[in-house]
């Protein structure tokens, strides 16, 4: 059966839940603030435009969409490790492990590996019989794993060849299949000599109660509620942290005088007005300027002028009787 192509919530869904929320944390800074910080230091007006629109929001909500998706992804995540640790302790026998679904049978041995102190890649969850369904790191190594939950007959030599195979193709250190049951002779003489391990259903089950008695029962403390909630209250804190500290940049930003060639040229100040009394001089006089070049002789003429004037005036003038 064909392997389906996972998506990226199942990608981030497979990975430590503290990877999720790591993944989300950085694409919303990176979309909310990281673009439009970019775009804004370009020397090109049009994407310097473009990056002040964007620092002032306009990607905000396809940033929260994926901070969002992540985060859910993440919660998938821790779920579904609780529920692999689950699956593992409440296992009582060889009779418990035939009645799981050839899912179930894949997570207990990633959860069996994974409390062995191995790094886990589950790629088999997409089919009930595929190559490659997990795939360990330890110490630098990777290991490659697939379980085989046939109840009524044998692993033969053909699946050993097949995951042989596999090992050079991805030049891994090791191979292990984790059976239900057993294997054939030629598949247990194919793989002496060879970076192979068979585990059969009885082993698997040591393993298994072995696991639940040991120490490594013991939740590990990024898996309790309290961690998860924790990460998620310290990453919105950062977010809100962000987002004044990106306004009040923009608001203290210094605001640079224009260039010489723009700036209005000064207008000159009018003198001030002195103040005039508006009350009238007493007793003001008529004031006759003379010229300095006038001399004497020119005086009296006029003065002899304004005399006969006044003469004629008074005979040519009626008088005004009194009544």
């Amino acid at each position: 059966m064909a392997k389906r192509t996972k998506g990226g919530f199942e990608q981030i869904a497979a990975m430590p839940w503290w990877i999720g929320i790591l993944i989300g944390l950085i694409g919303y800074v990176a979309i909310r603030h990281g673009v439009g910080w970019y775009l804004a230091s370009s020397h090109n007006p049009v994407l310097s435009s473009m990056g002040r629109t964007l620092a002032n929001g306009a990607y905000a909500p396809f940033a929260w969409m994926l901070l969002i998706a992540c985060w859910l992804a993440a919660l998938a995540s821790f779920l579904g490790r609780g529920r692999r640790r689950q699956l593992l302790d409440t296992q009582t026998g060889i009779d418990s492990l035939r009645q799981m679904s050839w899912r179930q049978f894949e997570q207990l041995a990633g959860e069996a590996f994974r409390r062995q102190g191995y790094a886990i890649e589950e790629t088999g969850l997409g089919g009930a019989d595929g190559g490659i369904d997990l795939i360990l790191r330890k110490n630098g190594q990777t290991t490659l794993v697939q379980c085989k939950q046939w109840q009524n007959r044998q692993v033969g030599v053909k699946v050993v060849r097949e995951m042989y195979g596999l090992l050079l193709h991805h030049q891994a250190a090791a191979v292990k299949i984790v059976a239900l049951g057993d294997y054939t002779p030629d598949a247990r003489r194919f793989a002496q000599g060879k970076p192979i391990e068979l585990i059969h259903g009885g082993e698997l089950i040591a393993t298994v109660r072995k696991l639940q008695t040991g120490k490594a029962r013991a939740t590990h403390p990024l898996d309790t509620p309290l961690a998860f909630g924790g990460s998620i209250a310290a990453s919105l804190l950062l977010i809100a942290g962000l987002s004044p500290s990106a306004a009040s940049t923009s608001q203290s930003r210094p605001i640079t005088a224009p260039p010489a060639a723009f700036q209005p040229t000064p207008r000159p100040e009018p003198p001030p007005i002195p103040h005039r009394s508006t009350a009238p001089a007493p007793h003001a006089q008529p004031v006759i300027y003379a010229s300095n070049s006038q001399d004497d002789a020119e005086l009296r003429e006029w003065k002899k002028r304004n005399a006969e004037a006044m003469k004629i005036l008074e005979k040519t003038t009626k008088e005004v009787p009194l009544r």
